[in-house]
């Protein structure tokens, strides 16, 4: 005689809330400087000084972190523009 194996009825809850539980861990893994991400920072910068993107690298500047934007204006310059990686405001 052949026996169905059948869930019992907790398992059905206990996998979305595995689920749920490691979602939140890794949500809360994220470091502190992950609110504004490179593309947008180079974005903000380039409202700030049109031009070409060189580079976007994360510093910290006075104990915040911050993503220091590198751009190539049309007349030749390179300007560094401080975009501040919590809020996306431009700071230096």
């Amino acid at each position: 005689m052949t026996t169905l194996l059948r869930p019992s009825m907790g398992t059905s809850i206990r996998t979305p809330m595995r689920t749920l539980l490691c979602a939140l861990l890794l949500a809360s893994a994220l470091p502190a400087w992950a609110d504004v991400g490179r593309d947008e920072a180079a974005a903000v910068a380039q409202r700030v000084a049109s031009g070409r993107v060189l580079a976007v690298d994360r510093a910290d500047a006075g104990g915040k972190a911050v993503w220091r934007v590198k751009i190539l204006t049309a007349q030749g310059e390179v300007r560094v523009v401080v975009v501040d990686a919590a809020s996306g405001r431009v700071v230096g």
